[in-house]
């Protein structure tokens, strides 16, 4: 399969693709903001992909993800005649195992170094001696937003010694009016700068004198290269709180 036109309509698979089987990108969208440099077209975002133009650029395969992007434009893709790879990633192994077959669809030939590199480093992940830490994770404000139950990010705090209050919602990821989250037993929120930015003056004085933790969204959420150092990242931030 050496010599696939690739969009990738993710952005932590677009930097997967890109370091892995260099050239292979020929579409991607507005969000795709590594590696860094990176020059290709560019399909508007994921949730508003521009069939037209994905269509114009004549990819071999189309990548993209269930959560990431919405079932009707996946499905205008194929009606096009476009091949579209849908990756599901909801655990750390779900994420290692998609990166594997979408890297070998989109022709890698060889199972890539980074990738060896990071199912080491969270091997070797053991979470802080004692109980889990219960946590709030919002993703949105305006309206609040957390993480639920089945997320990868969750998964990966989970594995650091973070307990998500919601994991057992019944949505992956509801709204929680803030005096909900502030009044659910939680002793830290943790707070990515992606998909919202929350930064030292936007989000933590929501929570009164709860810890708060502010991580690299790029750590915490996305399947890619960052992964082999997200555990030395991510458990910094967390232990400054």
């Amino acid at each position: 399969m050496a010599g696939r036109r690739v969009v990738s309509l993710v952005p932590s698979l677009t930097e997967a693709i890109a370091v892995t089987a260099p050239g292979a990108l020929v579409g991607a969208t507005d969000w795709c903001s590594h590696p860094a440099g990176l020059d290709v077209a560019r399909v508007r975002g994921t949730k508003n992909p521009d069939v037209e133009r994905i269509v114009a650029l004549a990819p071999d395969l189309v990548v993209a993800n269930e959560e990431e992007n919405r079932a009707p434009d996946l499905a205008a893709l194929r009606a096009a005649g476009l091949e579209v790879l849908v990756t599901e990633v909801r655990t750390l192994e779900q994420g290692f195992a998609e990166l594997a077959r979408v890297l070998a669809a989109c022709g890698a030939e060889a199972r890539p170094g980074w990738l060896a590199a990071a199912e080491a480093a969270w091997r070797d992940v053991r979470p802080p001696a004692g109980r889990a830490r219960r946590a709030v994770v919002p993703v949105w404000r305006r309206p609040w937003m957390v993480l639920g139950r089945e997320t990868f990010a969750g998964d990966l705090l989970a594995r650091l010694g973070v307990e998500n209050v919601y994991a057992g919602h019944a949505e992956r990821y509801p709204r929680v009016p803030l005096a909900e989250l502030r009044g659910g037993g939680a002793e830290l929120v943790v707070l990515p700068d992606e998909p919202y930015a929350f930064a030292a003056d936007d989000g933590p004085e929501a929570f009164g004198g709860m810890a708060a933790a502010l991580v690299s969204g790029r750590h915490l959420t996305w399947y890619g290269p960052s992964l082999a150092e997200a555990p030395e990242v991510l458990a910094a931030a967390l232990r400054g709180t």
